[in-house]
């Protein structure tokens, strides 16, 4: 299995003895030693999983690395965070996704909201399996924990992933904007409970602004 590692929290280093990783295209900035690379459609999912992609919104540019070596990924600076599966499976903004072990499998699944945010569809990429995913955000991702006694509300702009056994809801109401008189319209937030790890960004990506 390849070994993931960061270098100064914004370049991934990959170590490959044969293995074979998926990396976001052209997410490649140095290696060493034989590599090979190939461009995948449909996320890296076949015919069907482009079809799928197509028809939901939910957009993913992979390639393939293969071989024998150490091999460098980086993404306009993105700060990086390492997520370690066994056999769970981990939702991520597609945009958000910089490279995940071969043996990890992707797909689509629909939240309900999700690609509300970003008014794409209501579709996020998932993760599954045993493996290693590396994530990408705009500064360092905190990683929140939810409990059935403490469920979280998110802001769409900043979330970047989650793991476990957590419910979302659309709600309708107060946001982190309107504080500040940023707002306009309806605004909405995300709510997760159940048990789990939600994962968010300190700099809110360009979404519908957050309001409906």
């Amino acid at each position: 299995m390849a070994r993931f590692r960061l270098q100064g929290g914004k370049v991934l280093a990959v170590d490959l003895a044969g293995d074979t990783v998926r990396a976001k295209n052209g997410s490649m900035v140095a290696y060493d030693g034989q590599m090979a690379f190939k461009k995948l459609s449909g996320g890296g999912e076949g015919l069907r999983g482009m079809v799928t992609r197509r028809l939901t919104g939910e957009q993913m540019e992979m390639m393939e690395v293969k071989g024998q070596g150490t091999c460098y990924f980086a993404d306009r600076a993105s700060d990086i965070s390492l997520v370690a599966l066994q056999g769970q499976k981990l939702h991520v903004e597609s945009s958000n996704l910089l490279c995940a072990d071969g043996s990890l499998r992707t797909g689509t699944a629909f939240t309900g909201l999700r690609g509300a945010s970003q008014g794409n569809g209501l579709f996020t990429t998932t993760v599954e399996g045993t493996g290693t995913a590396a994530l990408m955000s705009d500064g360092p991702a905190v990683v929140l924990r939810v409990t059935p006694q403490s469920p979280l509300q998110v802001d769409p702009g900043a979330y970047v992933a989650h793991t476990g056994n957590l419910r979302q809801e659309f709600q309708t109401g107060v946001n982190f904007r309107t504080f500040m008189g940023e707002g306009s319209g309806e605004s909405f937030q995300i709510r997760f409970e159940g048990e789990g790890l939600v994962y968010v960004q300190p700099s809110e990506r360009n979404t519908i602004g957050g309001d409906v």
